[in-house]
């Protein structure tokens, strides 16, 4: 089980603390890893916020946490992104609590390592309906129930595996490069209504799940080894995240960017990081994965 998350113990952005005063946003995700942190980072600029996910349990005790620890209002609300029944219930929870939905950030997300002949179809399709088709399912719930007659900001979470088709991650890699194209898509549908739509790509970020999956196995001085070739030199912090979707959900920092994909990696992905991760895992650089 994984374990209870923890805020911030000192937050001192670079943006003003009211920000998105008025505002309110619904985090999928937002239990835990980069959601969580995303829900803090709205909360800490004036945004209320409604955080959901599968585990109702999950998500009561990250809003009690976040409460706390931000002084802000946060709600937890149950969600299964793959039902489109499911998202209009959660939009329509917030509406009802909140009477307004300004933001949604499309976090949630799964994944594993798996060679591309090893993927059962059922389980290609899983990471597809929770990736992608949870973002449509949450967006178009969005967009129908609020933003069609009221405008406002959709950030959804991608990622960077399909630049360069990185081995073990064809099932997350296509459902990535999916939103990349959807992005784009309801950018120019739903532009002329006042709705932007953007994406943050981040590239491996410390202290979450998707690290420990990915690339949690490698001992430590093998990824001291992978992290020299990140042109920054160092992992991604879930706030670097978090603030890159804050920026894009501000109208007074972002109110003329649409249609954007965001990568926030530290130039990971022109690097040789994922190839050190393989060959950790290999021994040697395969010929054949």
């Amino acid at each position: 089980m994984a374990a209870s998350e923890t805020c911030l113990p000192r937050y001192d952005g670079p943006f003003r603390e009211d920000l998105l005063r008025g505002k309110v946003a619904l985090v999928t995700g937002g239990g835990s890893g980069i959601g969580f942190r995303i829900a803090e980072v709205l909360l800490r600029h004036g945004c209320v916020v409604a955080i959901a996910s599968r585990s109702l349990t999950r998500v009561r005790e990250a809003a009690h946490t976040l409460q706390a620890a931000t002084g802000g209002d946060c709600e937890a609300i149950q969600c299964d992104v793959r039902s489109r029944e499911a998202t209009d219930s959660a939009v329509a929870a917030v509406l009802a609590r909140f009477s307004r939905l300004d933001i949604l950030i499309n976090c949630a997300a799964g994944n594993f390592l798996a060679p591309a002949a090893q993927l059962s179809e059922n389980a290609f399709k899983t990471v597809i309906d929770i990736d992608l088709v949870g973002t449509f399912n949450c967006s178009v719930s969005a967009y129908n129930s609020w933003m069609r007659e009221n405008g406002g900001s959709i950030v959804n979470i991608s990622a960077t595996l399909a630049y360069r088709g990185d081995p073990l991650q064809a099932h997350a890699g296509s459902a990535k490069a999916g939103i990349d194209a959807l992005c784009r898509h309801l950018a120019r549908e739903w532009g002329p209504d006042g709705v932007r739509v953007n994406n943050v790509s981040p590239g491996p970020i410390e202290n979450t799940e998707g690290l420990r999956r990915l690339g949690g196995f490698m001992p430590e001085d093998a990824q001291a080894r992978g992290m020299a070739k990140i042109p920054l030199g160092r992992y991604g912090r879930r706030r670097d995240i978090a603030e890159a979707c804050l920026y894009l959900s501000s109208d007074a920092a972002a109110g003329y960017v649409t249609g954007h994909v965001l990568v926030v990696d530290g130039g990971a992905w022109m690097g040789g990081l994922v190839d050190s991760m393989i060959d950790e895992m290999a021994g040697t650089r395969p010929a054949k994965l």
